[in-house]
């Protein structure tokens, strides 16, 4: 049995974000395909995500330094590392996201902050950082009004190619991508749904294979 971590980053209704669809068809085809593995479910918008702002930074300090902290870092640095931790112990990643302003949603952004740590998915070495996640998969699905994948608007995506980046720096270099482009073309918009469900159950059922064995 493996752990499947499911992050979401979108605060709106599922029925109203297109991102949030494809996921729901992604999860329910990974259930069926798989109904032993632990799924657990983060959403980024009604979790507790923490920001690293001035009272971690002091906290971090404070700590190197022997300091006591108060009652808020310590809550703040508590949930950093519960969040770190869970990102670690999980087999299995996948990210749902819309485009926004060619990127990913800024609480998505604030998560990958808090995981990318020293120590627990990555190290400093002499040669320069090593990933500590090797031989972890992970899906990206994500909606997008325009078309970035070719064309004029291909250097203007930063979403995708963005979390490919920090999951390869964490040493997570197995990872697909969903992309339904396109959608603020209202006489495409529902068969580039369609499709992007299509394609997402069949990532799923893939995808619901245990580690390690081959997805080709």
């Amino acid at each position: 049995m493996a752990t499947l971590l499911y992050i979401t980053s979108n605060p709106k209704q599922e029925s109203e974000s297109v991102s949030l669809q494809i996921g729901r068809a992604f999860l329910n085809a990974y259930e069926l395909s798989n109904p032993f593995d632990e799924i657990i479910k983060l959403d980024v918008y009604r979790d507790e995500i923490p920001l690293l702002d001035v009272e971690v930074f002091d906290a971090w300090a404070k700590m190197k330094e022997s300091v006591p902290l108060s009652l808020s870092e310590r809550r703040k640095l508590a949930r950093i590392n519960e969040l770190a931790d869970q990102f670690v112990m999980a087999d299995k990643y996948v990210f749902v996201t819309p485009m926004w302003n060619f990127g990913v949603p800024p609480m998505m952004k604030a998560y990958i902050d808090l995981i990318c740590m020293a120590g627990k998915t990555f190290r400093y070495t002499e040669e320069g950082s090593v990933g500590l996640l090797v031989g972890k998969k992970a899906v990206h699905i994500q909606a997008r009004g325009g078309i970035y994948s070719h064309g004029a608007m291909k250097a203007m995506e930063y979403g995708d190619s963005y979390l490919r980046m920090v999951l390869g720096f964490m040493g997570i270099y197995d990872v697909k991508s969903i992309i339904a482009e396109g959608t603020a073309d209202p006489s495409q918009y529902q068969e580039i749904i369609n499709q992007a469900k299509k394609l997402a159950k069949r990532t799923a059922a893939e995808f619901a294979k245990p580690v390690g064995r081959s997805m080709a």
